[in-house]
């Protein structure tokens, strides 16, 4: 089985050798793509229908901690590339976040008595403290995992397999995380609807969930090995150096094109995933298949990784998102046109026909610039050393993990704020369907249909004009390379412009062009079949394997 999964995602070598630590560095996706998954479908319907407090509250719980997630991300970004370990810069803060991970993803899911109606002011100060605690325990695990990546995998290829496994553990995550959400619910007998008395289930499954994700996250501190940081030297840190350290990242053009790929497509899919299950529940009349929907999303978010992996290990890394994107603002089209309807007449099953075909089309498309974002960013640390002369992961994961986590929640209040402000009601005491003004219906299809449409338009747009191919990653790398190795290199007129396109800068300006001498003329290796040479990258490999050996 080994040998065929290897086989499947394209590498060379022994399973032991190659999978194996893909494997290992994966474990910790089980935590960011459960945890994530049942927050963004549940936690505001728990606000809302079981602890009772007011959408515009849940949407406030959300913003705050957001706002916080927003400050405590660069922080972190900048410790992570500070930090002296004989773990190495990143790893150990896996195992340092575990005990605020197991915390607050119980506090999340229990109210400990306190009641939204009776107490509005003490239930949100309580939610605000566990939902401020938990990103903050995101924050010390995502940032350094993330940051971890480049350095792990350097080459355009190894990347693209490494983001490949973490879309199947994100799932590993995911599904198992939801079913026993699923299970909970029918055992305590809520799985037609949420009501006040629902508070027990959540409650189990915050505490089975936060014991599986901190399992995961320690086999990834565990089995990962990253060379020791010990002998790193650091400049002088001040908050103007910690503000330039940010600033200095949207130099890069190819960062810039990637934020506002990034910015776009979390916008869609923040405000669909937010909305969806009011969509379901007041605009559709459908919360008994609730379950149902999101088990075919599952499923056909997953079905498309085969496709977008082999559209990107043949075609290059924006490919996929470029061809099945349009699948994704198709799906999203159809909650425009979806009504409520009496169960059992030919409306309501043709309203349900109409919602899973939905429900297919929308996360096939999504998975496209969600693979094309996962797969860039680790090519932009090496852009990034091209114009400071550093490695910087951890700033730069900084405002990757920042766009997901700030853009999703800010977008959590901006929705609640739009349902509250068009008169949804969320708080009736039934598990029946609940009649909704026309307003409340427009708003619900503004959030879950009209915005993520044009958001998702701008995105496709910005990610058809994003420049970085695999040449221009491997010649960013021999470059860079050849300029730490002789302390100078000589690039051709046409690799001039290449480095221009992909920084924004002329080649003098950055730390590749500069203090360059001509006279020497270090050009870059290439072999036989005019591929380019990296020669001391493959040196350090070697160094930092005998090192974890």
């Amino acid at each position: 089985m080994g040998e065929r999964f290897k086989k499947a995602i394209g590498v060379e070598g022994t399973f032991k050798d190659t999978v194996m630590p893909m494997i290992n560095y994966c474990y910790t996706n089980i935590f960011l793509g459960g945890a994530g998954y049942i927050i963004s479908m549940y936690f505001s319907i728990f606000l809302t229908r079981v602890v009772g407090l007011d959408i515009e509250f849940a949407g406030f719980i959300t913003m705050v901690a957001v706002i916080w997630d927003g400050i405590n991300d660069p922080i972190m970004g900048i410790i992570t590339d500070r930090t002296r370990s004989k773990f190495g810069r990143h790893r150990a803060y896996l195992k340092w976040g575990i005990p605020l991970v197991f915390v607050s993803y119980i506090m999340l899911w229990n109210s400990f008595g306190l009641d939204g109606e009776n107490h509005p002011y003490m239930t949100v100060a309580y939610f605000l403290f566990a939902y401020v605690l938990y990103k903050t325990a995101y924050t010390i695990i995502a940032v350094p995992h993330t940051a971890m990546l480049p350095e792990l995998a350097p080459e355009y290829n190894k990347r693209t397999q490494y983001t490949s496994v973490s879309y199947i553990f994100n799932s590993v995550g995911m599904i198992p995380s939801y079913i026993i959400l699923l299970i909970l619910l029918a055992v305590f007998g809520f799985s037609g609807g949420l009501t006040r008395d629902a508070k027990a289930p959540f409650f189990v499954a915050g505490i089975i969930l936060a014991t599986m994700y901190s399992i995961a996250i320690y086999g990834t501190f565990k089995l990962v090995k990253e060379p020791s940081s010990l002998d790193m030297k650091n400049e002088p840190l001040d908050i103007k150096y910690a503000i330039k350290e940010y600033v200095d990242v949207f130099k890069s053009r190819s960062f810039r094109q990637y934020f506002g790929i990034s910015f776009f497509w979390e916008m869609a899919r923040s405000f669909y995933s937010t909305t969806y299950i009011y969509y379901v529940t007041f605009l559709a009349n459908q919360y008994k298949f609730y379950p149902l929907f999101n088990t075919f999303a599952g499923i056909f978010e997953s079905a498309a990784f085969p496709l977008n992996y082999a559209l990107t290990m043949k075609h290059g890394k924006k490919k996929c998102g470029t061809i099945v994107t349009p699948f994704m603002i198709l799906g999203l089209a159809i909650g425009l046109i979806v009504t409520a309807s009496q169960p059992g007449t030919s409306k309501a099953t043709f309203m349900l026909l109409l919602m899973l075909a939905g429900t297919i089309l929308y996360p096939f498309g999504m998975s496209g610039i969600g693979f094309v974002c996962n797969n860039v960013f680790p090519d932009l640390t090496d852009v990034d050393e091209m114009i400071t002369g550093r490695r910087r992961e951890g700033v730069v994961a900084t405002c990757n993990t920042m766009v997901k986590q700030v853009t999703g929640g800010i977008n959590t209040f901006i929705v609640t704020l739009i349902l509250g402000g068009f008169g949804l009601d969320t708080k009736a005491e039934t598990t029946e369907f609940i009649e909704q003004p026309d307003s409340a219906i427009f708003g619900i299809r503004l959030c879950v249909a009209i915005i993520p449409i044009v958001a998702a338009l701008i995105s496709y747009i910005l990610l058809r004009n994003f420049q970085m191919t695999k040449d221009d990653h491997t010649m960013i790398r021999a470059a860079i390379a050849t300029k730490h190795k002789y302390g100078s290199v000589t690039l051709t007129d046409e690799e001039k412009d290449r480095c221009y396109v992909l920084t924004g800068h002329r080649l003098e300006n950055t730390w590749l062009g500069k203090d360059n001498d001509e006279s020497q003329g270090h050009t870059l290796d290439k072999d036989e079949s005019g591929n380019y040479i990296i020669l001391i990258e493959k040196e350090a490999e070697k160094k930092a394997l005998m090192a974890n050996a």
